[in-house]
C-alpha cells in the first residue's frame, strides 16, 4: 500500500463520515471528511487524493456529478461510491460514469477494505512494466484505441463485456484488464460457458459440499472461489441455460455464492468480465437470455475489431506467429514471398486472428528452403468469404473433430517412423510431407522423444 495516502469522503451524515474516517485511520489512510459537493471541490483544488470516497445522495447534487467532475480533471484518481441498499441501477449508472467501485449501506467494513485495498494498487499496478505480460498485436488506429480503452478500463472494477466475432482476440482482451490492473497479483480465471454440462454447471461456478449429491466424495471449491480476489472471465456467456443465468446474477449482486450442499454464503471478491461472439442485444430480445443479467454484466461495452478492419496489421501479426513457429521447432525462421504478403493483404479473414494463425502453421509446416510461397498458403483469394470459410466463425464446432484428426495423425506418424526404424527423413518421404513438416508434427504432438534421435 502507499505512504502518505490521502483519502477524500464525502457524505452529509456525520455518523457515517466518523465511521469512515475511523476505518481508514485504522488502515492509516490520511483522510479529510466534507458534507457537500461544493466542499469536495475545493478540496480537489487545494490538494492531491488518492482516492475519493463519496455518498450518492448529497444535499447540493450527486455523487455521479462528482464522479464525472474526477474523470474530467483528475482521471487517475479512483472514485468509489456509497449507495442505498439495493441501489443497484445507481450502481450501475455510477460505473458507467467512471466510478472505480462501490458499496452499499449498511457499510459492510470487510467489503470496504477490500474496496480501498484494491483503488490503492490502482495507481501502483499502473507504475509496474507491462513488457512481461500479455500483448494485443497491432499498431492500426483502431487498435491503438482498443490499447488505450484497455488501460482506462483496467483501472476500474466495472463488469465489462467485450464484444466481437470468432477468432479476434477477446480473451486476449480480458487477460489484458486484469493484468494491467490492481488484481493482476490473484488469479485470472477463464471459464468457456458452453463446455460445461448443464447438470454440473452449478456445482463448476459455486462448489459442492461431500456427499451433496452421488460422486460428491469431497468438499470442491468452484470457479467463483478460484477467482477470488481476482478475476473471472465467462466466455460465451450467451450459451448459459437460464436457470444458471438467475444463479449467476445472485451471486454478482450479493458478491457471495453458496456450494451446493451448503447452508451458508460465502462472501467473495471477483471482477467478472463476460465475451460471446453472439448478438447479445438479439439474444435477450429472443428471450435465450435475461435482460436483468444482460444489464449487469453489460456496465460497458468493449468491441474488438475483425482482422479485416485493421488490414494494415497483418504482416506483423503473420511475423509474430512464424517466429514463434520457428522458436517453438528450434527451426530457422521463415519469410513470406512478395505474392504470399500481397495474397494475405488482401483476404478478409473470416476466421479473424485465430485464422491467420491457423493458415501460417499449416503453411510453416509445407514451405521449403524458409520461405513460404503463394501455393504454401492454400487460401482463395476471396473479398467475401462464404461457405466453408464461415465454419470458422465457430471453433466450438470442430473441437471434437480435432481432437480426433490429431489422435489419428499421432497413430500414422507413429506407426510409420516405426517401420522406419524412426528415420525421420525416410518416414517424411513415406509419408509424402517434407522433413520441416514432419519436424513440426513431432513437436506438436509432443512425439520428439528420445527417439527422435536416432540418426536420419
Amino acid at each position: 500500500m502507499m505512504t502518505h495516502t490521502n483519502v477524500l469522503i464525502v457524505d452529509d451524515e456525520p455518523d457515517i463520515r466518523e465511521l469512515l474516517e475511523i476505518t481508514l485511520g485504522r488502515m492509516k489512510l490520511t483522510t479529510n471528511a466534507v458534507a457537500t459537493i461544493n466542499e469536495a471541490y475545493e478540496r480537489l483544488n487545494q490538494c492531491h487524493y488518492d482516492l475519493c470516497l463519496t455518498d450518492m445522495n448529497l444535499p447540493d447534487g450527486n455523487g455521479i456529478d462528482l464522479v464525472a467532475h474526477i474523470q474530467r480533471t483528475t482521471p487517475q484518481t479512483p472514485v468509489a461510491v456509497i449507495t442505498a441498499y439495493g441501489s443497484m441501477d445507481t450502481a450501475i449508472q455510477a460505473l458507467k460514469a467512471g466510478a472505480f467501485d462501490f458499496v452499499s449501506k449498511p457499510v459492510d467494513l470487510s467489503r470496504l477494505r477490500e474496496l480501498i485495498q484494491n483503488a490503492m494498487r490502482v495507481n501502483t499496478s499502473a507504475e509496474v512494466s507491462t513488457s512481461d505480460k500479455m500483448q494485443l498485436l497491432g499498431e492500426s488506429g483502431v487498435m491503438q484505441q482498443l490499447k488505450k480503452t484497455i488501460r482506462k478500463l483496467a483501472r476500474s472494477q466495472a463488469p465489462v463485456y467485450i464484444s466481437g466475432e470468432s477468432g479476434t482476440g477477446k480473451e486476449v482482451v480480458a487477460r489484458m484488464i486484469h493484468e494491467q490492473g490492481p488484481r493482476s497479483n490473484h488469479d485470472f480465471v477463464p471459464v468457456n460457458c458452453g463446455a460445461i454440462p448443464a447438470e454440473l454447471m452449478e456445482s463448476e461456478f459455486f462448489g459442492h459440499k461431500k456427499g451433496s449429491f452421488t460422486g460428491a466424495v469431497n468438499d470442491k471449491p468452484g470457479l467463483f472461489q478460484a477467482a477470488d480476489g481476482g478475476t473471472l472471465f465467462l466466455d460465451e456467456v450467451a450459451d448459459l441455460p437460464l436457470h444458471m443465468q438467475v444463479k449467476l446474477l445472485r451471486a454478482i449482486q450479493e458478491k457471495s455464492i453458496r456450494p451446493v450442499g451448503s447452508q451458508q454464503e460465502i462472501p467473495v471478491d471477483v471482477r467478472i468480465l463476460s465475451a460471446t461472439h453472439k448478438d447479445l442485444g438479439l439474444e435477450v430480445q429472443e428471450g435465450r437470455f435475461r435482460q436483468d443479467l444482460f444489464y449487469r454484466i453489460n456496465v460497458i461495452e468493449l468491441l474488438v475489431p475483425p482482422l479485416r478492419e485493421r488490414g494494415e496489421d497483418v504482416h506483423l501479426l503473420a511475423q509474430y506467429f512464424l517466429h514463434k513457429l520457428s522458436l517453438d521447432c528450434d527451426l530457422p525462421d521463415v519469410t513470406l514471398s512478395d505474392d504470399a504478403q500481397r495474397h494475405l493483404a488482401r483476404y478478409q479473414f473470416p476466421g479473424n486472428v485465430r485464422e491467420l494463425e491457423n493458415i501460417l502453421e499449416r503453411a510453416f509446416t509445407l514451405c521449403e528452403n524458409d520461405k513460404i510461397t503463394l501455393e504454401d498458403l492454400q487460401i482463395q483469394s476471396s473479398h467475401s468469404p462464404t461457405g466453408t470459410q464461415a465454419a470458422i466463425n465457430d471453433a466450438r464446432e470442430i473441437d471434437n473433430l480435432e481432437s480426433y484428426l490429431e489422435d489419428l495423425e499421432k497413430q500414422v506418424i507413429i506407426q510409420t517412423l516405426e517401420s522406419t526404424r524412426w528415420n525421420r527423413t525416410a518416414a517424411a518421404k513415406k509419408l509424402g510431407i517434407t522433413f520441416r513438416a514432419l519436424r513440426y508434427r513431432l513437436k506438436k504432438l509432443d512425439l520428439d522423444g528420445p527417439e527422435s534421435n536416432v540418426a536420419d
